[in-house]
């Protein structure tokens, strides 16, 4: 099961690659992600012949649809994020997104600010502030840079919205209610792309299609799918720890394939994030265990 969670994580990491090649909008790209994406987790759900709660799904239908239309929103920010910046930067801000959750979860979902969370939060704003690093590089360049950046913490922020609206969802596995995410973000993402004038796709050549294929299979169904059937046999600690390899993969692999580099700023930065990421999840799971535990009588 390891492995799979690995695979599935070195998926996600190689995302970036594949949409900096699509000559289509990123609102393009989120639409076809979400109609094949959903088109494979259906037959997968047929396949295993896993039939969901119908009750349970009705029961949390707003939820759902509001959470899939972030995650529709989620996917353009993040593709636009691709364009303006490195991988590096648009995955580095992206894991902004735990943060983010912290941030609200004292109002959203009362808990306790605590003295380590706001530690973490501080370290990733310092680390963010590194990544963007203003004084580097030309004013254009930096100007192109901090707006993907900027997109990227958007993305954060809508994926931040979707796992607070998952923690009120009952009585449905983490397979279906992506599955439901999925097609109401296709059924969001729709009007949009049609009033964007762009629902002819006349950007879609061989090429494009081949890799926009690629993404809807392997980097939406088939890694949706391996990470949901992966996750039940592993413990919540080593989720957290192996979910690192998607960011240190996206680097690595831009560096390979897009010869894209980091400045040793940015990079001290990228550390900070992520630890504060990581830190922050740790935490999580350890009043998350904490709460689970069985409680005995005074």
């Amino acid at each position: 099961m390891k492995m799979r969670l690995i695979m599935t994580m070195l998926i996600f990491g190689s995302i970036g690659v594949f949409v900096k090649k699509i000559e289509l909008s990123s609102s393009e790209i989120a639409f076809l992600r979400g109609v094949i994406g959903s088109i494979f987790l259906l037959l997968a759900s047929f396949i295993v012949k896993h039939k969901p709660s119908f009750k349970a799904l009705k029961k949390n239908a707003i939820l759902l649809l509001l959470s899939g239309a972030a995650i529709g929103f989620n996917w353009i920010f993040l593709f636009e994020a691709y364009r303006y910046t490195t991988i590096s930067n648009a995955t580095i801000s992206y894991y902004f997104a735990p943060i983010f959750v912290m941030m609200l979860a004292p109002w959203i979902l009362k808990e306790k600010l605590t003295s380590v969370k706001v530690v973490c939060i501080i370290l990733a704003m310092v680390g963010l502030f590194l990544i963007v690093n203003p004084g580097a590089g030309d004013s254009s360049g930096s100007v192109q840079h901090v707006k993907g950046i900027f997109y990227g913490l958007i993305a954060a922020a809508f994926y931040a919205s979707v796992v607070l609206m998952n923690k009120f969802i009952k009585n449905l596995s983490g397979f279906e209610t992506t599955l439901v995410q999925l097609i109401a973000a296709v059924l969001v993402l729709l009007p949009y792309v049609w009033w964007q004038g762009q629902l002819h796709f006349t950007g879609l050549d061989s090429t494009s299609f081949l890799f926009i294929l690629v993404i809807g299979v392997v980097h939406t169904g088939l890694a949706y799918f391996l990470y949901f059937t992966s996750i039940k046999e592993l413990k919540g600690q080593t989720i957290a720890v192996l979910s690192y390899i998607d960011p240190i993969s996206a680097v690595i692999i831009a560096a390979i394939f897009l010869s894209e580099g980091m400045s040793l700023i940015q990079m001290i930065g990228g550390v900070l994030v992520l630890g504060a990421t990581f830190l922050s999840e740790k935490l999580e799971l350890k009043i998350a265990k904490k709460d689970q535990a069985p409680t005995t009588s005074p």
